[in-house]
């Protein structure tokens, strides 16, 4: 691990001055404002909708990707690459209209989306800090991480990593106090790292196997303690998130997963699906206790935890619930086939989109399954939707003649 002191000491000062804008009205970045897949409490928001029902807007995207809506203030932020300019883009649009705002072009050139058939050139989710936009792009053969402004304006670039190309590029930017954390699990071997939001600087790094993994850092606070939680690469690892202190280490993860960890406040979740499919809970005291462990595939979908039970929607297309103790499955029922966004819960009920664009709502609760609605938008979607400010905001494609991405905005009228 490589440490850069002067740094460090500047990232715990900024830490304590600056302060997020974001409320709970908006969802800053991956996996919303509490970075678990909760949407804030008590919002009034839609369990149906169609493409002429209760849709407050559409607008379209350029390009493609799978890069999943931000939403802060007035704005409305996604990332997307064009094949046609062969151009990696963030795009900003207004949260009352649709219109566009801004356009940012972050990287030109040829793009590289990966092996895999349905992998993009744009995967990372944009994060919020309270004052910059951050982004990543896997860009000629190279991850490199870049903070804007509000208007659109490049701030700094860091060329973050080497980048062996497998399947491409999925990992978000997570922002924890004054770091933005990165991972870029690659076979030539990537590496975790901090750095400083203000000026893109590396404070801290560690190496990481030479294993191809997807996954998104996760800051959880457990077990007393703020924890960098990444899993993957054979390897469930925490790391103090400023520092890159090492708090533990357990092998046991499987190779591959796209999935952010997540915790119940005693234990971490984690969930993989190549070669080895595995779901775990581990103690997160460092005694390195493996609490419960099964076979089944949460591969990219990533776990939902609500007072004291595990939710998680398979890849294949059933939804589970275990008790987050005991790993005992609670029920298990089917709820569409293929799953690459993630679920997002508001209360007890969950919000998940297919890979055919239709999204189910379903109550979920430890005693029970209730389906209460599936709503078809779009012909196909990867993106995750964002729950906020009594809207849903849902990124997919319509494959009419000419293949077009939208971002419905989804409310009541």
């Amino acid at each position: 691990m490589k440490i850069y002191p002067a740094f460090i000491a500047l990232s715990f000062m900024l830490g304590s001055l600056v302060a997020s804008a974001a409320t709970t009205a908006d969802w800053p970045g991956w996996r919303g404002p509490t970075a678990d897949g909760h949407a804030a409490a008590g919002q009034n928001v839609p369990t149906t909708w169609s493409e002429t029902e209760n849709i407050i807007w559409r607008a379209p995207i350029r390009g493609r990707g799978h890069s999943s809506p931000t939403v802060v203030g007035s704005r409305v932020y996604v990332a997307t690459a064009d094949p046609v300019t062969q151009e990696q883009l963030v795009l900003c649009l207004d949260r009352t209209t649709g219109k566009s705002v801004w356009e940012t072009v972050v990287h030109r050139g040829p793009l590289e989306s990966g092996n895999h058939k349905v992998s993009s050139a744009a995967s990372s989710t944009v994060a919020w800090d309270g004052e910059r936009l951050h982004i990543m792009f896997l860009h000629a053969k190279a991850i490199y991480a870049t903070a804007l402004d509000v208007s659109g304006k490049i701030l700094w670039q860091t060329r973050v990593d080497d980048y062996a190309v497998h399947q491409g590029f999925g990992a978000s930017p997570v922002i924890h106090e004054s770091v933005v954390l990165i991972a870029s699990d690659h076979r030539g071997g990537g590496k975790v790292a901090g750095l400083d939001r203000r000026t893109g600087k590396i404070l801290w790094e560690h190496a990481r196997p030479k294993v191809a993994n997807y996954a998104t850092p996760a800051v959880l606070k457990v077990a007393g303690r703020t924890h960098l939680v990444l899993g993957g690469c054979k390897l469930l690892v925490s790391l103090d998130p400023l520092t890159g202190k090492k708090h533990w280490e357990l092998a046991g993860s499987t190779e591959e997963t796209v999935v952010t960890a997540t915790t119940d406040g005693t234990r971490v979740f984690v969930s993989g699906g190549y070669p080895r499919l595995h779901t775990m809970a581990v103690e997160a005291d460092g005694s390195g206790k493996i609490a419960w462990e099964n076979n089944t595939k949460v591969y990219v979908p990533s776990m939902l935890v609500r007072a004291g039970h595990v939710f998680a929607v398979l890849d294949a297309g059933h939804a589970v619930c275990w008790n987050a103790a005991t790993g005992e499955e609670l029920w298990r029922e089917k709820v569409d086939k293929d799953f690459f966004s993630s679920p997002v819960m508001l209360g007890s009920r969950i919000y998940v989109t297919s890979l055919r664009g239709a999204t189910a709502v379903f109550e979920a609760t430890p005693q029970a399954f209730k389906r209460l609605a599936e709503n078809q938008l779009g012909d196909e979607s990867f993106a995750s939707p964002a729950i906020c400010g009594d809207r849903i905001y849902l990124r997919g494609v319509k494959k009419a003649e000419v293949r077009q991405e939208y971002l419905w905005c989804i409310g009541e009228q």
